[in-house]
């Protein structure tokens, strides 16, 4: 499992890439992508395209990301995700809660 985060000032985004498993154990690296940045100054996307598999805890994890980012749902943007995780979060009506490309 990886996670990196890049910052772009410009556009006023960060993005973060998840590659392999995202579940709890990943908790401490994704809120280290995140947490120093002031609540509500920037946009995050969420790279899922090399993620293979994600559990409740890691919906846990995009929620506080987007309690960071700001409840409005165009402040966090899922992106890239398999069939199979984009089946995951309707289930959970995360796309309602987030914008998923």
């Amino acid at each position: 499992m990886s996670i990196s985060r890049k910052v772009d000032s410009d556009k006023g985004v960060v993005i973060i890439s998840i590659e392999g498993r995202f579940d709890f154990s990943e908790h401490r690296p994704f809120r280290d992508t995140y947490r120093d940045i002031a609540p509500g100054s920037m946009r995050f996307m969420v790279d899922l395209s090399r993620a293979d598999y994600l559990d409740s805890s890691a919906l846990g994890m995009l929620l506080l990301l987007r309690e960071h980012a700001g409840t409005d749902a165009g402040r966090v943007t899922i992106r890239g995700c398999t069939e199979d995780v984009r089946r995951i979060l309707r289930i959970a009506n995360f796309d309602r809660l987030f914008t998923l490309e």
